[in-house]
């Protein structure tokens, strides 16, 4: 496990800022679990379209370390923290936030196997 998490850093740090446009075009956003419509949702929305037209791409953050509980509220501390951030800057941070998600859905493959069926073997990232 250890060798396998260290290539995919090592991978995560040698994207080229064409590799990292494209991998941060293929996350998608979702949204963290909750019990329905909240004001919260709706601001979390109003932020994810300002940090699009800020930066082009979703935001993307890793809640591994965090209760599922807490996902909403750190994602709308994150994204309200990075969109002051300048945009080489944020890069760099969402090529992290890319290498933890990356190093999670490997550490859930190899712990639970791969999904069959209809479902898929990643897991969606909060973005």
């Amino acid at each position: 496990m250890g060798a396998l998490m260290a290539a995919s850093d090592e991978a995560a740090y040698d994207l080229s800022p064409d590799e990292l446009t494209e991998a941060l075009s293929r996350e998608s956003l979702a949204l963290p679990p909750g019990a329905g419509y909240s004001a919260a949702h709706t601001a979390l929305s109003a932020a994810h379209v300002a940090y699009e037209n800020k930066f082009g791409h979703v935001f993307v953050i890793c809640l591994d370390d965090f209760p599922q509980g807490e996902a909403l509220d750190q994602v709308l501390a994150g994204i309200r923290a990075r969109l002051s951030n300048e945009p080489e800057e944020e890069r760099v941070l969402a090529a992290e936030e890319l290498r933890r998600l990356a190093r999670g859905r490997i550490a859930r493959l190899v712990r639970e196997g791969p999904r069959t069926g209809r479902g898929t073997a990643s897991a969606a990232p909060v973005s």
